[in-house]
Formats: structure tokens, sequence, C-alpha cells
């Protein structure tokens, strides 16, 4: 049964300086494919599931008031800042902790979305803090027509983390620019031109890297994205193929299989996609190909397992080089592997990172090989803030404390626990139709039926999204229909606080459906 608490115990537990673990964590026990039944429902709509205590004491907020912020937000903000706000009464962030965010009330809320994936190991994190500070009273800012230590240890240092060839790395300050970049480098390098992506990605909204994200809400009725073409995203749960042993992830799809061991239809039907988009849509010579190891934005969808492998196949065979986005996937957040096309078995020709590589820091990077950096010299390309010595300083410690922590094996270990509860709940609820990931890159798509695999309609969507809020625990939402809950947490999170967002989860779909 759930423990019951007042809405205001999140911030009473942070006054009484309580422990951020405790023993007894918050359990439920779930029927075995299980229909939900409105009979079933038992807890009154104000009922919240008990929140780990934590003994970090935020600040007490004396700023400016909540009408006042959204009077600015509304008058000097750009219309588009409006236009991506979250939920119908915003939560207004006053200050992190680790895993946990305080808004200017002083309630406390179970961050599983991470600023956008974005904050690797934790809001404010000690070591991070500590490495930043001492940077800033040493040098804020020089640029790449100096030679100053920060750059080259974390250059040399990020590098150790990558397979040969690729060692050499020029850094940008967002993902955006970094795969703008990887475009521009892949173009002088082979000469060619055409660029693949999957439909339904997400690498920028530059007007280069619009072209490579293939989903209308990001897309502007202008031109962009010329010779950038899009192929059918082999997306094993909502695609036309797929079945029980596809992907690499803790959960499969509830979609039947009758592949013979080591073969999988799904991938040759997939595969024969791509190499229909080689011959209809693209030159018989292309510069590259883009892929997420799991899309992001897309609602962490996840490939056949021998799918890029093949992929890589037919690109280079086509005079293409291979391009892994990791802005998402990348400093071990899909837990088995530091980066997420390790997964897959490949070594692509360039990696693009960002986001966690600076735990909300602004930098990103390309890595490539020597031969491919070497065709980036026909000109000349100067980025003022790319590799700010504060950046590298904070993107050093950040490599230091992921390894320090532990956070790569915590991904794993509390990943794989998340998914597989949730499974649970996928088999108990008609409306949760699949559950994936790897790690701490985690999608759970919302449907009308699992027969018909439609996408649960927006208003739901953001009725459960809210609910969700209201109870203390962010996520994110994701999908080409926006049908997907994406759970990317600092790679800090624990066991007790996934029991908390489980029985939150639970208690807030059962809610939905006692009220439908």
């Amino acid at each position: 049964m759930f423990k019951v608490i007042s809405s205001l115990s999140g911030r009473c537990a942070v006054l009484k300086g309580q422990s951020c673990s405790r023993p007894g964590s918050v359990k439920f026990h779930l029927a075995n494919a299980a229909l939900y039944q409105k009979s079933a429902f038992r807890h009154p709509p104000t009922d919240i599931p008990d929140m780990p205590p934590c003994n970090f004491k935020p600040e007490e907020y004396t700023g400016m008031s909540k009408e006042r912020m959204m009077e600015i937000r509304r008058k000097n903000c750009n219309p588009m800042i409006m236009k991506v706000t979250s939920y119908k009464k915003p939560v207004f962030i006053h200050q992190g902790h680790m895993q946990w965010l305080w808004d200017v009330d002083g309630k406390r809320y179970l961050d599983l979305f991470a600023g956008v994936a974005t904050v690797s190991v934790g809001h404010c994190h000690p070591k991070v803090t500590a490495a930043a500070e001492q940077q800033l009273k040493r040098l804020w800012h020089t640029t790449n027509i100096y030679v100053y230590p920060p750059l080259h240890e974390y250059c040399e240092k990020l590098a150790s983390y990558l397979p040969d060839p690729l060692k050499v790395v020029y850094l940008t300050n967002s993902g955006s620019e970094a795969n703008d970049l990887a475009m521009l480098m892949a173009r002088l390098y082979t000469g060619n031109f055409d660029i693949i992506t999957f439909r339904g990605s997400y690498h920028g909204g530059s007007p280069q890297t619009m072209g490579l994200t293939s989903n209308a809400a990001y897309k502007y009725p202008i031109a962009n994205g010329l010779g950038c073409t899009n192929t059918m995203c082999p997306d094993v749960f909502r695609g036309p193929w797929g079945g029980s042993h596809c992907r690499d992830s803790p959960v499969q799809t509830i979609r039947e299989c009758s592949c013979a061991q080591g073969y999988c239809m799904a991938n040759d039907q997939y595969i024969g996609q791509l190499k229909e988009t080689f011959a209809t849509s693209v030159p018989s010579r292309i510069a590259a190909f883009f892929g997420e190891p799991i899309q992001g934005v897309g609602g962490a969808v996840q490939y056949p397992k021998n799918y890029l492998k093949e992929a890589y196949k037919l690109v280079r065979e086509r005079g293409g080089v291979c391009i892994a986005d990791e802005v998402q996937t990348g400093f071990g957040r899909t837990g088995s592997h530091f980066w997420g096309f390790q997964g897959h078995d490949v070594i692509p020709d360039m990696v693009t990172m960002a986001k966690g590589i600076g735990n909300g820091f602004p930098m990103g990077a390309v890595v490539t090989t020597p031969e491919i950096a070497a065709s980036f010299a026909k000109g000349v390309h100067f980025n003022t803030f790319g590799g700010n010595p504060v950046a590298c300083a904070v993107a050093s410690s950040v490599l230091d404390t992921i390894k320090e922590d532990g956070a790569q094996q915590n991904s794993l270990n509390v990943g794989t626990y998340l998914m597989t509860e949730l499974a649970k709940l996928r088999d108990k609820y008609e409306i949760i139709g699949d559950v994936r990931g790897k790690g701490l890159q985690i999608g759970v798509e919302m449907v009308k039926d699992k027969a018909s695999r439609e996408p649960l309609p927006p208003e739901a969507m953001s009725e459960i999204f809210e609910d969700i809020k209201d109870m203390g625990a962010l996520i994110g939402k994701g999908g080409v229909y926006g049908q997907t809950f994406r759970i990317q947490p600092p790679m800090c999170i624990t066991k007790d606080d996934v029991d908390f967002f489980l029985s939150v989860l639970n208690k807030v779909v059962h809610s939905y459906m006692d009220r439908k």
C-alpha cells in the first residue's frame, strides 16, 4: 500500500535535514497481465506517495514574484519561450541539488528529465562546482589563438575515452553546433553532399541541422536542410515490423516474434527500406549517415540489434562516413557502455556530443579521425567560446566524477530496475504500450490501446504529465506524436527514488483511467 503524506512533506523533509536514503521504500504489487478495472481504484486523488527524504536544505527564495516572472516572460522573452513552457501551471525552479529541484515555494521535485537529459552527474554536484569555482578564479576566458592548459588537458582526456582512430577533438558550445560542424566535415572529406538520417530524429535546430531533424514540430516553412534525406526509422514497436527479441534492452516489445535464434526478420525489412532510400532518393555517392544510438526526442526509440552495423557497411560502400549523435546517449547514460554506439558493436567515423558533457554547462564537441579532421583545415573556422577554460575545467571534472561516483554502473543497475518495474505497469494498463531503453535513457510509449498502437491523444498525455508533476516528479515528453514519456534523470538517482516515481505513475494512471 502507498504511504500517504501531505503535499507539504517534501519541503518539511528538507527543513528537518533528513538523510537522502531510507531503508523502507515505497512498494506496491502488480497483478500479472491484469488490465486495470475501475473498481480497483482505492486511493483518493489527493493522496501523494511518500517522497524519499533529502538532507540538503535549499536557500529561502526571496526574489521576484511568480506573477512578475510570467509578465516578463510574456512581454520581454521571445514568444517561443512561452510555447515551450512545460505544464499548464509552470514550475518556477529556484535551486537544485543532485537529483532534486526546489521551486520558489520550497516544494521539492524528483528530477527525472535532467534539463532534457543534460545534468549527467547531478545538479550543482560538489566536485564539478568546485572545479568551476577554481577555474573562475584563475581565468574565465581566452580562445584557441592562444595555448592554454585546460583545453589541452581536456582534449587528451576526452580522446582517451574513445576507441582508435577517434582521437581528434573540436570543441563547440552546443549539440546543434557540433552536428552542424560534423555535416561540414563530412562533406569536405568525402567530396559528396547528401546526408541520410532517420525519420523521427532530432539533431538540432540550426538552418543546417533542421534538415537532419525529421519531426514536423521542429520545422519552419523556409528552405532548409538542402541535401538531407530521411529514411524509415527501424522502430520495432510503432513501425511495420518488430518482434519480441529485436532490441538491446532489458524490456522487449509485446509484439509476437517467430524468428529463428540469431535471425531478425524486422532487421532485414528495415535494412531493405534503407536500400530503397539509396536506390530512389540520393545519388550513388553520399556524404554521411547520422544516427542516434537511441533516439532521444524521438521517444527513446531503439533499433534491431544489428541494424547499425549493416547500415554503416552500406553507407561506407557509397563513399559516406558514419556519424554517431551521442548528445543524449553519451557519457555512460546507457549503462552498459560509455558511448551508445558501443552497444551496437560499431565504430563511427565521427561522434558528436553535448548536454551531459558539461553537466549543464554549455558545451559540445566533435571527435573524429585525423584524416577527416585534416579536411577541415582547407578553410578557416573560428569559435570564440568553444573550448572556453571554464567549460574545459567543468567537462574534465564531469569525466572524473562519472568514474569516481560509479555513475555509469548506477545507470545500468537503477535503469534496468526501473524498466523492469515499468514493464509490470505496461502489463497492467492498456494505455501503456511500450517500455524501452538502456540504462537511464528510457521511453514509456502511451497508446489508446495495445491492439491498434495508436498514440494516446495530446490532451490525455498532458493530463497525465501534469498530474505526475503535481505529485513531485518531473519527466519529459517526446515522439513524433508527443506520445512518449521520456525518463532521463541525473545518473545519481537511487532505487528509492525509482520506487517513489513508480508509485506516482501507478497512481496517476489509475486516477486517469478511473476518470475516463
